[in-house]
């Protein structure tokens, strides 16, 4: 039964799909937030580091995840290059490193951490993570899908998981209907 106001044209097998359309609908399902780190390319230069909101797991024999970063990501290349990376999984009180990150702040690595196995940043907040070899890479329309290798894993703390939901952060079902908006949710 669609919900009081909204238009459905999924009867005739025709609904509307557009980019706008597409990324409200989407955003009704909520996605994990975490930091995807490389090693340094040169000792001279930070290390990269992107913001994902499309980090899954893949399969357990081998163990691999998954992520998908833009095709457009310049970051992503330098990932590329090194060939490893680690997936830290941010917790929901992490925000603000969050956006540190995504926006490029020259602080952003004053946050604590170490290297990995393979020689990539692992946040000593985060809650969980993965050390990986890249494993695949295939294009997925104006993303590539990801594969990686786990070569080393953990939990850091316990804690709920930062998590990108109707275009906010939240954490958990008592954030669905705001999702930091403070407006309440709206049919699409």
């Amino acid at each position: 039964m669609p919900l009081s106001g909204q238009a459905s044209s999924v009867r005739d097998g025709q609904a509307s799909v557009t980019a706008e359309r597409f990324r409200r609908v989407a955003g009704h399902y909520p996605t994990g937030v975490v930091l995807v780190t490389g090693p340094r390319p040169a000792p001279e230069q930070p290390p990269p580091a992107m913001v994902v909101g499309t980090f899954t797991s893949v399969s357990l024999h081998p163990a691999l995840v998954g992520f998908l970063p833009s095709q457009s990501s310049t970051t992503w290349p330098k990932i590329r290059a090194a060939g490893r990376f680690c997936v830290n999984v941010l917790g929901a009180d992490q925000q603000q490193v969050c956006r540190d990150f995504a926006t490029g702040d020259p602080r952003r690595w004053e946050v604590p951490h170490q290297e990995t196995a393979t020689g990539s940043p692992l946040l000593l907040d985060a809650l969980a993570w993965f050390d990986c070899e890249v494993a695949g890479e295939v294009a997925a329309g104006d993303h590539w899908f990801v594969t990686g290798a786990v070569r080393g894993l953990g939990v850091r703390r316990l804690g709920p998981p930062l998590v990108f939901l109707r275009g906010g952060y939240g954490h958990g079902a008592e954030d669905a209907d705001t999702a930091g908006t403070g407006r309440p949710a709206r049919p699409v």
